[in-house]
């Protein structure tokens, strides 16, 4: 420790501290602009503006870079240092336009203010530069900009996203977006780093703009929670004024660090688009269901009558009780929600299980990644990641296969990016390339259904060479002889021309991997979404096994979760063969505690999957359904058969907040409440439960969806008298055994706890199995997995691979991101991408219509140029109810998982007319 002294007192600064930094821990401020505390800012000393003196130098120093020594004496209050500081901000101050300067929200105002300044007696510039208002979700106003460069270290050194840089020298250095590009034309994806680091508005949302195109009156408030989009569960703070979301700001979660992305930044305004329901709905006597209707929501609006909440109610009850009662519990099924909060989960699942009496109840891990839990159950004993993503801080080595986080979890790519820029080795493995590549070590590229040839030809390498860790196989698994004696006839020569990796790539990753300290492995849907999805997994928890690492900080499995809370609604029991925690139906000890609880007897026969649900629908043997915050209508596979089915249902109930394309077939429409107007927690997929918090109330006659499963729970016949989520928490760790020493109270003092966690005031354990896996033995299984063709291979008829996924700017069906303006004027269409070379073979433009057809169904699109995609593949975008990818997709099952192919399927490209509109804007640059 260094002691130096500091407005007087002794103080003592660490190895690597600044001035400012000691100044900040101990109570004393000091103005700062180019400086942020927040993790992944370097401090730039650009501004002058935390300038002190320190005895013996002529010069004041700007604290936020100067390193303290021994015995040195600062003054951070001397009347030099005040007046140099004055004259910073003063000069500063004459070129902020309007009131911005002063009354603006953002750090240069709020330090203007503290200073007692009102003004500035330089004149400004002659020559202010015109606001660039080209980008949709942000506005550049450089006449305000004062050139601190953290708009730059926020693109570039914290998104690592390489955007924006300064231009020019001397007086005439500017701001600039891809060598001065404005912004709209830039390859900015929108993530707004450089909007919540600017000091002074020259970089603003445009939601906070008034009509003179300068921010608007500051906020009343900011509420505390979490980010409902993707898994990797951010915090964010809802800066409210007049009961709506003007802002969003990220705060400085676990998870993020105060990083948002372009959803979880400017995606909010859905929850007040003209089409948001607001009445209860109830299906026109004598209305047919036609599948047809999910595709014109006009027409389906029309089928529809609002009532009063009792009659609405009543009438859903009372057709679900009908099917109940005269065809049998096994005759309805329950689709609950991923994007809700855990109360709502746990209640739901307790709804179907208590009220309907059987076990049919899923959500959408059945189509995300069903695959992953069930490999890491039978391998490891545990669903869950065994590390968080951040734990890449401390890898050397990072393999990410099958997803494409940049796109799919930014937030917890930037953690990724990190550590590749510390010299960690990124080995990026995907059929398409993605912005991660421009990081890795290892960029391969397989063939697309190949994944298991060739991670059975990395495990051949390990084994083969004897790189695998003996002494963590003997203490830690079993079975070891059956995945080397397997993997023994995987040898990479043999394996190479069926994946496309060369062998010599094969051995290099696998030598890669086993000979690093710590590795971790993250992957996504690209594993999962597969009729061998769980085979794709059970040679990644093989791989990870053999080379000892889990259980070690760097280390560990993590499959990457697609919704915000899909981990914690499987958790809470929406799966039809798990209770609660993951007990089986069957587990008579599990079983037996829940009646308890419950005071119901619960059937111990598994239940029925989402697929499984619709098929049976469709034979006629499933009658009624409730559906919370789904849409099966567009997010099963081969969609006309899933609307076929949910048409032929006797009686349909669906809770949402838009009228969906399931909601268009539904007999009771009930309008929800959105992730903002609510109090509840969520889990991310690293295993973090958070407190989100209601920022705006209900429109019109929307009710709490805690509130509405109850109503339906009294008129089942279920006593139920829930006062809210604190009791419904309450009971759930009662039936979560994960959930011990994790309180509603502790979540609303702490935000976030980790789980498992061993004690009240224990933080809770990131990375888990170090010592043993939840098993009965208490070690790992190896589970060799065979090579299998796809489901369906391209032939002369249909000579495309199709690949569906998420893209940036959407999620999942888009029934929030395409109500949100930005976020639908970033990228307003469907479109197919092939590569460049394919699209000149077919005599395509980018732009051009398209037709595309499977075995299942054909959409028409718009053709994208994406270099990214290999010659032979198509990908699409699921989020388009005008072309829904899933009208294609092979519906086909893995036989573990139970998910569905959403990876591979053989598809026709045939041209429709002319180029129209270039959806190849700015060259897809971001994708390279």
């Amino acid at each position: 420790m260094i002691r130096f002294t500091l407005d007087g007192r002794e103080v003592a600064a660490a190895p690597g501290e600044s001035i400012w930094t000691v100044a900040r821990r101990e109570g004393v401020e000091i103005p700062h602009l180019c400086h942020r505390p927040e993790p992944g800012y370097r401090p730039d000393g650009n501004c002058r503006a935390c300038m002190v003196e320190i005895e013996g130098e002529r010069v004041l120093a700007a604290s936020c870079i100067r390193a303290p020594r021994e015995g040195m004496k600062v003054s951070t209050a001397s009347e030099r240092a005040k007046r140099t500081r004055r004259m910073v901000f003063e000069l500063l101050l004459a070129d902020q336009p309007g009131a911005e300067g002063r009354d603006g929200t953002g750090t240069f105002a709020r330090w203007t203010r503290h200073l007692g300044l009102d003004g500035s007696r330089f004149a400004p510039e002659d020559d202010p530069s015109a606001p660039d208002l080209s980008h949709p979700a942000m506005a550049v106003q450089l006449d305000a900009c004062i050139q601190c460069n953290l708009c730059e270290r926020a693109c570039r050194e914290v998104q690592h996203n390489d955007v924006i840089g300064m231009a020019r020298r001397g007086m005439d250095t500017t701001v600039s977006f891809d060598l001065l590009d404005p912004m709209g034309e830039s390859t900015c994806v929108a993530c707004g780093e450089c909007v919540q680091a600017c000091p002074t508005g020259a970089l603003l949302p445009k939601s906070v703009l008034d009509k003179t195109g300068r921010r608007a009156a500051p906020p009343a408030k900011e509420v505390a929670s979490v980010c409902p989009y993707c898994g990797v569960g951010c915090q964010v703070g809802f800066r409210v004024r007049d009961g709506a979301i003007k802002e969003v700001v990220g705060r400085d979660g676990p998870s993020n660090q105060n990083r948002l992305c372009v959803k979880g930044r400017f995606g909010f305004d859905y929850i007040r688009h003209p089409d948001r329901l607001t009445v209860p709905l109830i299906r026109v006597e004598g209305a047919a269901k036609d599948p047809a209707d999910c595709l014109d929501p006009r027409r389906a609006r029309a089928k529809f009558r609002e009532a009063t909440w009792e009659e609405a109610l009543d009438r859903a009850a009372a057709g679900l009780a009908r099917v109940r009662d005269t065809l049998g519990p096994d005759a309805l099924a329950g689709f609950g929600s991923a994007k809700g909060s855990n109360e709502e989960a746990y209640l739901f699942q307790k709804l179907v299980r208590t009220g309907f009496g059987t076990n049919n109840v899923d959500h959408c891990t059945r189509l995300c990644h069903a695959a992953s839990v069930a490999a890491l159950l039978e391998g490891i004993g545990s669903g869950a990641v065994t590390a968080p993503f951040m734990a890449a801080k401390d890898a050397e080595v990072i393999v990410v296969i099958g997803a494409r986080p940049a796109e799919n979890h930014p937030v917890a790519a930037t953690f990724l990016k990190d550590a590749a820029a510390r010299g960690a080795k990124l080995v990026t493995m995907d059929p398409r390339g993605s912005a991660l590549d421009r990081h890795a070590a290892e960029v391969v590229r397989f063939a697309p259904g190949r994944d298991v040839p060739l991670l059975n030809a990395m495990l051949n390498v390990v084994v083969g060479e004897g790189l695998y860790d003996r002494q963590y196989v003997a203490a830690h698994t079993e079975d070891f002889e059956l995945i080397r004696d397997h993997v023994a006839a995987y040898a990479p020569e043999d394996m190479a021309p069926l994946c496309g990796v060369p062998a010599d790539q094969i051995r290099r990753v696998a030598r890669m991997f086993a000979r690093a300290r710590t590795a971790m492995i993250l992957w996504g849907m690209g594993i999962s979404q597969s009729t061998h999805g769980t085979d794709n997994t059970r040679c990644l928890i093989a791989l990870s096994l053999l080379c000892g690492q889990v259980g070690r900080p760097g280390t560990g499995l993590h499959p990457l979760r697609g919704q915000n809370n899909v981990q914690g609604a499987s958790d809470a029991g929406l799966i039809p063969m798990m209770f609660p925690d993951y007990r089986h139906t069957d587990d008579d000890a599990a079983r037996g505690h829940l009646e308890r609880l419950w005071g119901a007897k619960l059937d111990p026969k598994p239940g029925l999957t989402v697929v499984e649900i619709m098929g049976a629908a469709e034979r006629g043997e499933l009658r009624g359904m409730y559906v919370m915050g789904e849409n099966p209508a567009m997010s099963d596979p081969d969609v006309n058969h899933a609307r076929a089915a949910l048409a032929r249902l006797d009686h349909l109930v669906v809770q949402d907040l838009f009228l969906t394309e399931t909601a268009a077939l539904a007999d009771v429409v009930l309008p929800a409440s959105a992730w903002p107007e609510k109090d509840g927690t969520v889990t991310n997929t690293n295993r973090q439960v958070q407190m989100g918090r209601a920022a705006v109330p209900l429109p019109g006659e929307a009710r709490q969806d805690l509130e509405i499963i109850q109503e339906l729970a009294r008129r089942l016949g279920l006593p139920w008298s829930y006062a809210g989520p604190r009791e419904v928490f309450a009971e759930m760790a009662q039936a979560t055994h994960s959930l011990a020493n994790i309180t509603w109270d502790r979540l609303e003092r702490e935000g976030s706890v980790t789980y498992p966690c061993a004690a009240p005031d224990a933080p809770g354990d990131e990375i888990v199995f170090g010592d043993a896996f939840p098993t009965e033995n208490g070690r790992a299984r190896f589970v060799p997995a065979g090579v299998t063709d796809p489901a369906e291979m391209p032939d002369a008829e249909y000579p495309f691979v199709l690949s569906t996924g998420r893209q940036l700017e959407h999620w999942h069906t888009g029934t929030m991101t395409r109500r949100a303006g930005a976020l639908d004027a970033l990228e307003p269409g469907p479109t197919a991408s092939l590569s460049p070379s394919e699209l000149a073979r077919l005599g395509l433009e980018p732009g051009q219509r398209l037709r595309l057809a499977t075995r299942r169904g054909a959409i028409e699109l718009a053709a994208r140029a994406d270099p990214t995609v290999p010659d032979g593949q198509v990908f699409v975008p699921f989020a388009f109810r005008e072309a829904a990818a899933n009208l294609l997709t092979n519906p086909q099952l893995d036989p573990w998982g139970k998910i569905p192919e959403f990876k591979y399927c053989a598809v026709r490209v045939e041209p429709l007319g002319q180029a129209h509109e270039l959806f190849c804007m700015k060259s897809r640059k971001r994708e390279l």
